[in-house]
């Protein structure tokens, strides 16, 4: 089955709290992120901002996308304003994409305090959007905002906005976790029915991450039949983040045999996430699920043993899947089989006693503060000693110590070294 992967980090992810991205960052993030296999990239809202409009407009001349469909952000009309006459509407035309996303009101309690109208009110304002943006010959995807919440406070008005706007002819219509709270089996109880009365309607999910649940609630989702998913890459966004595209793609492909993004693409996550965090110069947190610098990187001497014989021993897929790689860090804690691995990544060929001899310096030089985790030059150089190859970096020449004493001492030196 094939799930589609809609990537939000250009909108949704770039709302996180010290990311601001120039135009020019925002395409290659964009060509980075169509380089990984998603079908659909969200470029923003074209009529929020001179920013956002000038990006969709550099779009149409410079992003050649490959493999995504690029898809514009708006609202649904705004209250008592006829659609035609709403400019965020018109700009979602002027932006030229054949794919558009558009966000509605699905909760009781947001019609009547956010919008201050009725329900009836707020069904005209989406299922109008909708016709109106398919009459202009464009492919509608519906964000339920509040979509989870709504149907907890008033099931009976969140259904009702769903069913008009299915009947409207909309594309795609998603369920949203806006404030992030629900849980995994609060999204198989409340969707299955719904999945099941439109059983020939598209569904997505987009689901925030303030329980830290939303990748799990999306996968919850996808095994109820859903055939979208929303996400961003290095689960960027407001608050606390989206579902993380980097976590959820590889959940979806390599564990759930569902079709995603091709297997080749697939191959270049690792690089690409960490691309794009050095473009909005936020680092990917080492223990980061599959892309993380540490995902694949082994440390005690029980795991590093078995690594040596057989990797899923102790690795859940084979690294280079996602484009990572599996290391063998060196502390106090390493057995031999540690060593003798971590040599053979610098090409140097360990004895059990050579290891044995590096495993007691190691431990001696860390009971005094050293620290060889992340020190591999340092681990290099231990190695070579041990191994009777000490590098010679430079050699003396000559020195010359000068000493004079006046009112003021003086001490004048100098040393000649030749480099080698």
């Amino acid at each position: 089955m094939k799930i589609d992967i809609f990537d939000t980090t250009l909108r949704d992810g770039f709302q996180q709290e010290g990311i601001s991205p120039s135009v020019k960052d925002k395409l290659a993030i964009a060509k980075l992120i169509d380089e990984l296999g998603v079908d659909y990239i969200e470029g923003g809202w074209p009529g929020a901002s001179p920013k956002e409009k000038e990006f969709f407009d550099k779009a149409k001349k410079d992003l050649k996308l490959e493999n995504a469909k690029l898809v514009s952000f708006g609202s649904t009309r705004k209250l008592n304003v006829k659609v035609e006459d709403d400019p965020q509407v018109q700009a979602l035309i002027d932006s030229e994409t054949e794919y558009v996303c558009i966000v509605g009101k699905s909760s009781n309690l947001h019609i009547t305090k956010a919008l201050e109208t009725d329900v009836d009110s707020a069904i005209l304002m989406a299922t109008d959007t909708v016709k109106y943006l398919k009459d202009n010959g464009r492919k509608v995807f519906f964000d339920a905002e509040h979509f989870f919440d709504g149907l907890k406070e008033d099931s009976d008005t969140t259904l009702k906005i769903l069913d008009a706007v299915v009947k409207e002819g909309v594309d795609c219509f998603i369920f949203c976790d806006t404030n992030g709270g629900t849980l995994p089996h609060e999204v198989t109880d409340l969707l299955t029915p719904i999945v099941e009365k439109y059983p020939d309607q598209s569904f997505g999910v987009h689901f925030q991450n303030d329980n830290g649940c939303a990748v799990t609630n999306s996968l919850a989702a996808v095994n109820l039949g859903v055939e979208h998913v929303q996400g961003t890459m290095n689960g960027y966004g407001e608050r606390t983040g989206n579902a993380d595209l980097c976590t959820l793609i590889p959940n979806l492909s390599l564990k759930m045999d569902f079709e995603t993004v091709p297997e080749e693409s697939l191959e270049k996550l690792t690089p690409i996430a960490n691309h794009i965090a050095e473009l909005v110069n936020i680092a990917i947190d080492s223990r980061h699920p599959y892309v993380g610098s540490s995902a694949f990187t082994h440390k005690a001497g029980l795991h590093a043993s078995g690594m040596s014989k057989d990797n899923t021993l102790y690795e859940h897929i084979n690294a280079s899947q996602v484009g990572n790689y599996t290391r063998t860090t060196v502390s106090e804690l390493a057995g031999r089989a540690s060593v003798i691995t971590k040599a053979k990544e610098f090409g140097i060929e360990l004895t059990n006693d050579d290891a044995k001899n590096l495993i007691e310096q190691v431990q001696d030089l860390e009971y005094q503060g050293f620290q060889f985790e992340a020190a591999d030059g340092s681990l290099y150089l231990l190695m070579k000693k041990i191994k009777g190859e000490e590098p010679s970096f430079f050699d003396f020449e000559s020195f010359r110590v000068y000493s004079k004493e006046e009112t003021l001492k003086t001490l004048f030196q100098k040393l000649f070294v030749k480099y080698l």
